[in-house]
């Protein structure tokens, strides 16, 4: 049997944005799109195949997770994550690297990736020795070679290297593998940052060489995206992205500190894109809110992941364009949990045909969340997974049609809009 042919194409371009074609084992991605999180194998609480009627197309699991439970040689030994979880579409895996960062510097630094902070908060080096302790600090212990951290379930010692993580995504037949990096914060100074740049590239050329090294176990090829990091210091963004450019990945993810604001994000974006190969996929890390979406779909970033839909869905928060007298919602989000929807006969949006809102109300929602139902997150998690796609579905027409600013102006309405005069 011939093994699939895998890479990318670009179709289209419109400016800085493009329409293309991510070519995986498990079939085509029409790019831009949004690759919803499964990061337990699962997209919590909804079916496979559910998921895939909402207009999913990809799916990102979490490599530490797995690792962890039920761990990767198990994963293997089932045929690979797909057949594991029983999903026959594309799978992207992380590394491992953005862990790192959340039970590390998140939690020493109390930050994400993108903060809004309180004015006077200045960057600052990490803790010398950050502790390796369940009770409120830090996981992990980040070295030259490896990264030491304990399990989030057991407390369990592990240590984590370039060639570990490759070797994990290697059982784990992912189509899209990501190398292993540090992800930084945002209060992470410029001096630190260097240092983690250097590590996370000579990280990169060690995940390279495991990857030829370490056959595919499932008889399909995989993809390995390089990561871009470099803080919002456009120095090292730049350098970050020329490095990583200048490595044979088949793709680009960009990752880490995307700096304060999200008007930093656009700036370290704009850096980024610029410095990187046209030929090659562009991934943007753990991004997935509207305008953020519509401004890196405009700066040439082609495939986006983010747990946001599909938690925001579990605690009652659903997806919706419009409030009911027709404006731009600021936050895109309708909690279901309040009381004003306890007699609402309405679907959450009522020009959605997803099958949430083609059979049952606001009020109906409202009741299964506030029971502590498990059918509420489903239902709502279909929901947002369908709204996402829909998004998508409408920017890739929208660049088709040569008519991005109107659909720009559609979604966003009153809220600042992404424009064309500060792409690169």
């Amino acid at each position: 049997m011939t093994a699939p042919e895998v890479g990318f194409d670009v179709l289209l371009r419109r400016g800085a944005a493009r329409l293309g074609l991510l070519r995986t084992a498990h079939g085509a991605v029409r790019t831009p799109a949004f690759v919803a999180v499964g990061t337990q194998a699962t997209v919590k609480s909804v079916d496979p195949e559910r998921v895939r009627d909402t207009g999913t197309q990809a799916l990102f699991a979490n490599t530490y997770h797995l690792y962890l439970r039920p761990g990767a040689e198990r994963v293997a030994a089932h045929g690979g994550v797909h057949r594991f979880m029983a999903w026959d579409g594309p799978v992207m895996t992380d590394s491992g690297g953005f862990q790192v960062f959340s039970l590390g510097a998140s939690i020493d630094h109390g930050v994400g990736k993108v903060s809004s902070l309180f004015p006077g908060m200045e960057a600052r080096p990490p803790e010398a020795a950050p502790r390796l302790s369940a009770a409120g600090g830090s996981l992990v212990r980040v070295g030259e070679d490896d990264v030491v951290f304990r399990s989030h379930v057991d407390g369990s010692l592990h240590v984590f290297t370039p060639e570990t993580s490759v070797r994990v995504q290697r059982q784990l037949g992912a189509d899209v593998m990501l190398a292993f990096d540090e992800c930084t914060s945002p209060l992470h100074d410029e001096a630190y940052t260097r240092a983690s740049n250097d590590r996370t590239h000579r990280w990169a050329e060690r995940c390279l060489a495991a990857f030829e090294a370490e056959p595919a176990r499932h008889g399909y090829p995989q993809m390995l995206y390089g990561v871009v990091q470099g803080g919002a210091f456009e120095r090292l963004r730049r350098e970050s992205a020329r490095t990583i450019a200048g490595m044979p990945f088949h793709g680009i993810a960009v990752g880490g500190n995307l700096g304060r604001t999200h008007a930093d994000m656009h700036q370290v974006l704009a850096w980024t894109v610029a410095e990187l190969p046209a030929s090659r996929p562009r991934h943007l890390l753990g991004i997935g809110d509207v305008p953020s979406v519509l401004a890196a779909v405009a700066r040439g970033l082609d495939t986006f992941d983010c747990v946001a839909p599909t938690r925001n869905a579990r605690n009652g928060g659903a997806l919706a364009l419009r409030d009911d007298d027709g404006r731009p919602l600021a936050n895109f989000r309708r909690n279901l949990r309040n009381a004003r929807y306890a007699d609402d006969a309405r679907p959450i949006e009522e020009d959605c045909a997803c099958p949430t809102c083609a059979r049952f109300s606001r009020a109906y929602l409202r009741h299964l969340l506030q029971a502590d139902e498990p059918l509420g997150p489903q239902l709502v998690t279909v929901h947002n997974l369908a709204f996402m796609a829909r998004l998508f579905a409408e920017v890739r027409e929208a660049l088709e049609r040569d008519a991005y600013a109107d659909l720009v102006e559609r979604w966003l309405g009153h809220l600042p809009a992404p424009r064309a005069a500060a792409l690169p």
